[in-house]
């Protein structure tokens, strides 16, 4: 299976943040932002290796600020390394304060998704070539990150 460069996968998405999406702060839920983040991460995985991906676990969410309504939530995601079945999905999530023109990252994670065949068994996904230098960086860094979670797992 040949490989795919990390721009083959990545996927933005843009939302405006309503009244419902808040807290009595008037700034957006972390739960609905979670959702928009697994739903880009599945998305971007699902480009990648073409077929059904599943959510394996939510790796990271640092939430560095805040989006209050009125606010463009812009999501940008990108499959950063790959395993056999497994993909790795970096996401971060901007503010755009669109009167003011003011953007502030407000969120950043990483998932793990593992395609899927129609019988639910893990399917093999292909590999990632990195071409920038955030890119070469996210790709080189991603072996601790799976270190982490698999130490993580064993504290259970």
């Amino acid at each position: 299976m040949e490989s795919l460069p990390v721009s083959y996968s990545k996927m933005t998405q843009t939302r405006l943040v309503l009244p419902p999406d808040t807290n009595h702060l008037d700034t957006i839920f972390g739960g609905k932002v979670l959702a928009y983040i697994d739903e880009i991460a599945a998305l971007t995985a699902m480009k990648h290796s073409n077929c059904v991906v599943v959510t394996a676990s939510i790796d990271s969410v640092d939430f560095l600020s805040s989006a209050k309504v009125g606010d463009a939530l812009t999501l940008e995601a990108c499959v950063t390394r790959s395993g056999r079945t497994s993909m790795e999905v970096y996401v971060k999530v901007y503010a755009d304060d669109l009167l003011h023109g003011r953007k502030v990252m407000t969120t950043e994670s990483f998932l793990t998704m593992v395609a899927v065949d129609s019988e639910g068994k893990p399917k093999a996904v292909p590999g990632i070539l990195p071409e920038t230098d955030e890119e070469k960086r996210l790709y080189d860094t991603a072996p601790s990150r799976k270190e982490h979670r698999q130490n993580r797992s064993r504290l259970r």
